[in-house]
């Protein structure tokens, strides 16, 4: 499967952006599906994850503010982000997963060019 991502870009804190993505090449509910965000400096931090049977993980530091959405005709995941932080800022990508678990999706499968997401006043 082919992922791209993108809707990123510089929003004040407490602002909102809405990631997109758009898969290709097979169905996104076929896999365990969710995103991820990469930091300068620090290492990869899972944000959500859809399982193969539609349970849906939140990482803590994002629950109750982001909300992921699938869209199973036109293969897309979008991730709708409210009161953002600056601590949000990364890169974000949206990847298929080999595994997923009560904690979320781990072994990233697939993932395309991730979009990059700044929260700064």
């Amino acid at each position: 499967v082919q992922l791209q991502a993108s809707g990123g870009g510089l929003v004040q804190p407490g602002g909102s952006l809405r990631l997109s993505c758009v898969a290709t090449g097979s169905t996104l509910d076929d896999h365990h599906i969710g995103w991820f965000r990469q930091a300068p400096g620090k290492e990869r931090e899972r944000v959500v994850c859809i399982r193969r049977d539609g349970t849906t993980i939140y990482a803590h530091p994002v629950k109750d503010r982001f909300t992921v959405s699938r869209d199973n005709d036109k293969n897309t995941l979008d991730l709708s982000m409210n009161d953002l932080k600056p601590e949000d800022t990364a890169v974000y990508y949206c990847a298929t997963y080999k595994n997923s678990n009560w904690l979320g999706c781990y072994g990233v499968d697939s993932s395309g060019k991730g979009t990059q997401v700044t929260v700064s006043s």
